[in-house]
């Protein structure tokens, strides 16, 4: 078993003023050749924006694109015609494909919009454009993994490549495991809240740990903790 850790702190960090944004892996204007991604993850960037702001209409393309509203509503616009409000609970995927061009707004006038955008390279290659939303209840996910991205799965969204995303509430003390869904894949634990020991890491807040070589690992809160997993595979393409 391997792991990588990258402390919160040392992320890569944009202040634009309409966009606060931190980067976990190399993005725009934050690159560092030791942290360019962990097998098909290749972005996970933690984003405020503004009231009213936002990310006009640019292009994408052979990319698959999650975003996860933490607090606030997003309002998502796209070439295919789209035009969908995002909002906490949710989780919308964009499966870029062979191109397609969209904008994300702070769609709230009195208070900033925070969410998570993370980039998956896909398993195949331009693909007709896609994109799905769906929301989750939050007590799915008390003190147990909830899958919220999914190739195999019809209650999550689905996405082009062998890659699971899950959420996870856990209240203190409490000890869970998660079992990777293919063999080869590497599982990067993203801390959302709190505190967590996992396979007797320490972890904190915004805090990622990337682990390979291992078919389970082992939680236990340490507080009251949100966590995100993405279970993707090591070798790009899949």
């Amino acid at each position: 078993m391997k792991t990588i850790l990258h402390k919160a702190a040392t992320r890569g960090h944009a202040n634009h003023g309409w966009l606060n944004s931190y980067h976990t892996f190399s993005f725009a204007g934050y690159h560092d050749p030791e942290r360019m991604h962990f097998g098909a993850l290749r972005v996970l960037n933690d984003d405020t924006v503004a009231k009213g702001m936002g990310f006009g209409k640019h292009p994408h393309d052979n990319m698959e694109i999650v975003s996860i509203p933490l607090s606030g509503d997003l309002h998502h616009n796209d070439s295919t015609g789209r035009d969908k409000i995002i909002r906490q609970g949710d989780v919308q995927i964009m499966s870029a494909g062979s191109g397609i061009a969209h904008s994300e707004m702070n769609a709230n006038s009195d208070r900033d919009v925070k969410f998570l955008q993370v980039w998956v390279f896909p398993k195949e290659k331009n693909i007709a454009p896609r994109y799905e939303q769906k929301s989750f209840a939050h007590e799915d996910r008390k003190n147990s993994i909830a899958t919220v991205v999914a190739p195999d799965d019809d209650s999550a969204v689905w996405i082009n490549q062998d890659a699971w995303f899950s959420l996870a509430d856990l209240s203190a003390g409490n000890e869970i495991g998660y079992t990777l869904h293919k063999n080869g894949n590497g599982i990067y634990v993203f801390v959302l809240e709190g505190d967590v020991t996992v396979n007797g890491q320490a972890l904190n807040k915004r805090d990622g740990l990337g682990i390979t070589g291992a078919d389970t690992i082992s939680i236990k809160a340490d507080s009251e903790a949100q966590l995100l997993f993405i279970d993707v595979p090591m070798t790009i393409g899949g």
